[in-house]
């Protein structure tokens, strides 16, 4: 049998490292991504398991602090094991992540993990075929499902392995025609830099009233740029100098998430959107992505991305322009809790729904 030991003190960039290079590991695991969410009211932590000298498996944690000196704790699109069919491995891991929440007083932790449901068509992205297998284990393990998930339960990833070519042939001739017809429309795209991020949240506010939906406070997407640096971009559209459209792109490994946009009111005939994005899959590909990640569908979507009536309103109207890029829909198993203490739990379930959380 290994011998596994835990490890809580892993630098940066050996962390980061071994999160790009192993197939399921997100950007969410990213050293980024917690430095992100600790200027937003969060706290993280690391657990890794070495054998050998060597990661094997590990997860990185959240940390929202709550009332009495307790904690709510979160593995954001994690655990991250080389072999994710170990369960060995995984009880190992969770063993040590168990122990870390306990001292830091956790009354519950969350776990979304980044495995993809089995029966996807054709070429399967890299986390496909896990979920029905680590679905059983979370179970066995003492977890259930929740009724709150904080990431996407469905997203559209595309190939970026083939052609362009081919990449734009599979997409729907709508969307190859409004591609084409961006350039004859001069829309022009540039990469972005932090003096652009002014115009961008002014996209955004102006993305939130038309939509209705509520937008993050200023700076918050420039952190979430500046955190991934080098590896985030943003694009922006652009007609006559004036911005159309901008969206943000993080690169992680082996795959590109576009993770925010906003667009005007202005000149969108001219298919500034269209353009962002096939901006965003060329620089991805010469960059060495083979997925690009569209982040988040309406999860009543299924497996086959084939939908006899589009809904309103909410992620739908998102669905279908996503969807005109081609690509396969892809399912996670959504969210499962573990809680340290039953009436804690109990007392955490009111204390959010009463924050209109639950």
């Amino acid at each position: 049998m290994n011998h596994y030991s835990v490890n809580t003190s892993i630098p940066d960039s050996r962390w980061d490292a071994f999160i790009t290079q192993t197939p399921t590991g997100s950007f969410l695991q990213r050293s980024a991504w917690g430095h992100f969410r600790g200027q937003r009211g969060w706290h993280s932590a690391r657990i890794g398991l070495e054998s050998g000298g060597q990661l094997v498996a590990g997860a990185q944690l959240l940390f929202r602090s709550l009332p009495l000196g307790r904690s709510f704790a979160y593995i954001p699109r994690g655990p991250v094991l080389v072999d994710p069919m170990d369960a060995q491995v995984l009880s190992s891991l969770m063993e040590g992540v168990h122990d870390y929440c306990r001292d830091e007083g956790s009354l519950l932790l969350a776990v979304e993990p980044n495995w993809a449901f089995a029966g996807l068509a054709k070429a399967r992205p890299p986390e496909g075929g896990l979920a029905e297998s680590g679905v059983e284990r979370l179970r066995a393990f003492g977890f259930h499902p929740s009724t709150t998930h904080i990431q996407p339960s469905a997203t559209i990833m595309l190939d970026l392995r083939p052609p362009e070519e081919a990449i734009l042939g599979q997409m729907h001739s709508k969307w190859r025609y409004n591609i084409r017809l961006s350039g004859r429309k001069e829309v022009a795209v540039r990469i972005g830099g932090e003096d652009d991020f002014n115009l961008y949240h002014h996209l955004t506010e102006t993305t939130g009233q038309r939509n209705e939906f509520a937008t993050r406070p200023r700076g918050y997407y420039q952190e979430a740029w500046e955190a991934f640096q080098p590896d985030a971009k943003l694009f922006i559209a652009e007609y006559d100098g004036a911005p159309l459209a901008a969206i943000i792109v993080v690169k992680s490994g082996k795959t590109a998430t576009y993770l925010y946009g906003a667009s005007s009111d202005e000149e969108r005939n001219r298919m500034p959107n269209h353009a962002l994005q096939w901006a965003a899959m060329q620089w991805a590909r010469s960059e060495g992505c083979e997925w690009y990640d569209f982040w988040g569908v309406p999860p009543e979507v299924p497996p086959d991305g084939e939908v006899e009536e589009y809904g309103e309103g909410g992620l739908w109207g998102v669905f279908r322009f996503k969807r005109g890029f081609g690509g396969q829909v892809v399912k996670y198993p959504g969210a499962f809790e573990y809680p340290y203490s039953r009436l804690g739990y109990f007392l955490y379930q009111q204390y959010t729904a009463r924050r209109g959380e639950g």
